[in-house]
């Protein structure tokens, strides 16, 4: 996606804000600390103090769920390539098997004693942007039904990365032969956004939805198109409200704006198997705990502390804190202080992470 496809990280519901926007277990939220503030620099330490470059200088970090971070981290890390973060997952690997169980201490201890921190930051020194998304759970048909008119299409034949095919617009103008199942317009606009959804069929059966290519066309967010065409004001273009929107005018309204994005995904089908997507580092997603990244400026497997306060939509939660791991990426992501948290699956992730766009500060853990 972002999700199980390096390339099509076709843009978080954060993305379509940003550029502008019951299924698993629930996952313990990220800590609330207080407001961060920059770790200290001077002469140094005293030798009774903590190093300055030592992980509990992080704003919040004594309020962090270490045991759900390690739990985590310590599932996807066998990804990294780096020896020194190899290590740090044999360690982690070697806790896992001998103690039983592992103690919040325990995991708190580890993170202390095997990384540093260094600060990322924008050549302009300005915050990043925090953004969200999520595995989206939608109800489609195997034939076409009422406002299940439109097509789950399969990739063109012959496709390859890079080719350049029509755009939305032609693409929804066209029959659609073979088609993998029918869904109703706005959901299919907002599954194409994530990369990836899952869909339940009228007869109960579930299936997953994954990226299987593109039309080449570059994203473009309908969010601030939609503002300045006074469709929904400036600060309620959460994915919910552009959502809402859309099927409220479905039909020839709704068309003509998801046509402000050019962009369109094609899928495949597979079976439910009731977890949370794999990302593009092919590892599973741990809700709250992974994040896209521009590949560029991180690597898959990097353990990273963000920190993102003062959110500006309607609807957005405070701030977010905590230790998550870097684990997919997408085409809406890019610099060095720019993250796309994954929330989870279904609507109550959905409607979370439609509402966070917020300033943002990160550090790389570095392996010792």
């Amino acid at each position: 996606m972002r999700l199980a496809r390096a390339w099509a990280g076709v843009l978080a519901c954060a993305a379509l804000l940003a550029g502008c926007v019951s299924g698993t277990p629930p996952v313990a939220p990220l800590p609330r600390p207080p407001a961060p503030a920059p770790l200290p620099t001077g002469p140094g330490p005293t030798p009774a103090s903590p190093a300055p470059d030592s992980p509990t200088l992080l704003p919040g970090w004594d309020h962090e769920d270490f045991l759900a971070a390690f739990d985590a981290w310590s599932a996807a890390c066998s990804i990294a390539r780096e020896e020194a973060a190899r290590r740090q997952c044999d360690r982690a690997m070697d806790i896992r098997r001998t103690s039983r169980p592992v103690t919040p201490s325990m995991a708190r201890a580890f993170f202390e004693s095997g990384f540093s921190v260094v600060e990322q930051r924008n050549d302009d020194g300005r915050p990043g942007l925090l953004t969200s998304y999520f595995a989206p759970e939608y109800p489609a048909r195997r034939s076409p039904s009422g406002d299940f008119d439109t097509p789950v299409r399969a990739a063109p034949s012959g496709w390859k990365r890079g080719d350049t095919l029509p755009t939305r617009a032609d693409i929804e103008a066209s029959p659609a032969r073979d088609a993998l199942a029918w869904m109703r317009a706005e959901d299919l606009f907002f599954m194409q956004i994530q990369g990836s959804g899952y869909l339940t069929f009228e007869d109960g059966s579930k299936a997953r939805a994954s990226y299987a290519a593109d039309n080449g066309r570059t994203f473009t967010g309908i969010a601030r198109r939609m503002a300045e065409q006074g469709l929904l004001p400036r600060n309620g273009t959460s994915g919910e409200a552009i959502r809402a929107w859309l099927a409220s005018h479905r039909g020839r309204e709704a068309q003509a704006v998801m046509a402000l994005n050019p962009r369109y995904i094609f899928f495949r089908m597979a079976p439910d198997d009731g977890g949370d997507p794999a990302g593009a580092a092919g590892a599973p997603l741990p809700a709250r705990r992974a994040i896209a990244v521009d590949p560029a400026h991180w690597r898959y497997g990097d353990l990273v502390w963000i920190s993102a306060d003062g959110g500006d939509l309607a609807g957005a939660r405070g701030s977010y804190h905590g230790l998550v791991a870097a684990l997919d990426t997408g085409s809406a992501i890019r610099g060095p202080v720019r993250a796309d948290l994954y929330m989870g699956r279904g609507h109550a992730a959905g409607e979370e992470a439609g509402a966070v766009r917020h300033p943002l500060r990160m550090w790389r853990l570095i392996p010792k």
